[in-house]
């Protein structure tokens, strides 16, 4: 009998991530450094949005674009915290999560043949749903030496006939890179001249440390109808399993991606999307507090990393993820992915699997305990001294 599995799905490789993830599902014992997901509950006064919600009734379909309460409450957030002008009515869309909402824009946009530039390394859904859509994904180096941030020359010179877009995500899953002001009018500059769309994701906007300012790129001078604003409730509200996302875009685009919600989900889940509305609209203080354990995690983690013996690691700007450079002899970054595993009983992801340029490093999440980081690296330093003997390699640049 053949395969009734389609060419378009089956091209897509199976992630690193999960490979990783569903190993250490079957190992007892595992410290789980590989989910980058909060350990934290959703705040109370969410959860009982929801079950008022639930008590009154409100479970059936609502409209594809979502909620009108909860499309205001975006827009205002996109005007007070974003400087982003938003209609509500015609360029606000929820969507389950900020997967689904990237998976939308890239299909309403862009055609079989298209290219579109996208950082290396980076999360990788977006290459995924740029393949699924026929596009070319051309990626855009981002340097170690610069923190993880891309030269905009180089970038430019990527740039062809074809290009349709570029992706940006700041804060960057994997590399907890931060966009600056500069490197954002480097990009706004090029999508004008060039007549480019942006997909910006910035999911983890308010997961940033030390005063770091976030910037969205569609609130810059002629950039908010070249945008598709990317974000979600899962990383500031502790809300990865509610599946509330949402993207701000021209109306076009918008009426677009309302469409195909309708006809790939329905519509995002309704008694999600009035906790959704407290989410935005009530107390924030349980998101400082989130930050202020991440910011001591984070810097446990680094700081451990960097007294291992062949082992650096920059400190990230911003999301929850260490993207530490491991070197060990006639290994890969899946290789010491999976010796980790197996040997000390960490899981890990691969650099690898976010780009080329991730090779050689690993995304460690510290959105787990203290405990759990503090084990965790015990057992990696234990792995690695004895190891195979550790050799450093030079950063790869491309372009």
């Amino acid at each position: 009998m053949g395969s009734f599995v389609s060419e378009r799905v089956n091209s897509i490789p199976v992630s690193g991530i999960r490979v990783i993830f569903e190993k250490a599902n079957k190992m007892p014992g595992v410290i789980r450094l590989e989910v980058g997901e909060p350990d934290f509950d959703t705040p109370a006064h969410i959860t009982a949005a929801a079950k008022r919600a639930l008590d009154e009734g409100f479970t059936h379909y609502t409209s594809s674009a979502g909620i009108m309460p909860l499309r205001e409450a975006i827009s205002a957030k996109l005007k007070r915290e974003n400087r982003v002008d938003a209609d509500p009515a015609t360029e606000v869309v929820v969507t389950p999560g900020a997967g689904a909402a990237i998976y939308l824009s890239i299909m309403c946009t862009v055609n079989p043949g298209d290219e579109v530039l996208l950082p290396d390394p980076a999360w990788p859904h977006y290459e995924a749903c740029i393949s699924l859509a026929g596009g070319k994904v051309v990626r855009y180096p981002t340097h170690e030496s610069l923190g993880f941030r891309p030269e905009m020359e180089e970038v430019a010179n990527l740039v062809t006939k074809k290009t349709k877009a570029i992706l940006i995500n700041s804060p960057s899953n994997p590399t907890g890179s931060v966009l600056g002001r500069k490197d954002l009018e480097g990009i706004a500059d090029l999508a004008r001249s060039k007549d480019l769309l942006v997909f910006s994701d910035e999911v983890y906007e308010k997961v940033m440390y030390g005063g770091v300012e976030h910037y969205s790129i569609a609130s810059f001078d002629g950039m908010k109808d070249r945008t598709v604003t990317v974000n979600a409730l899962s990383k500031t509200y502790a809300m990865t399993g509610w599946r509330v996302g949402y993207a701000a875009a021209r109306p076009e685009i918008a009426a677009q991606m309302a469409k195909l919600n309708l006809f790939t989900s329905g519509c995002p889940n309704s008694f999600a999307q009035v906790a959704a509305v407290e989410a935005l609209t009530g107390p924030q203080g349980e998101t400082q507090r989130m930050l202020e354990e991440y910011t001591r995690r984070r810097d446990m983690m680094v700081r451990r990393l960097n007294e291992m013996e062949g082992v650096s690691c920059p400190n990230p700007g911003g999301a929850f993820y260490a993207f530490p450079r491991v070197a060990l002899r006639g290994m890969n970054a899946f290789d010491t992915s999976m010796f980790l595993l197996d040997n000390a009983k960490v899981a890990t992801v691969p650099g690898s699997s976010f780009g080329e340029l991730g090779e050689k490093h690993l995304r460690l999440s510290y959105a787990t305990s203290i405990e759990n980081i503090s084990e965790g690296m015990d057992r990696i330093d234990t792995a690695i001294r004895g190891a195979p003997r550790k050799e450093s390699a030079p950063e790869q640049r491309l372009g």
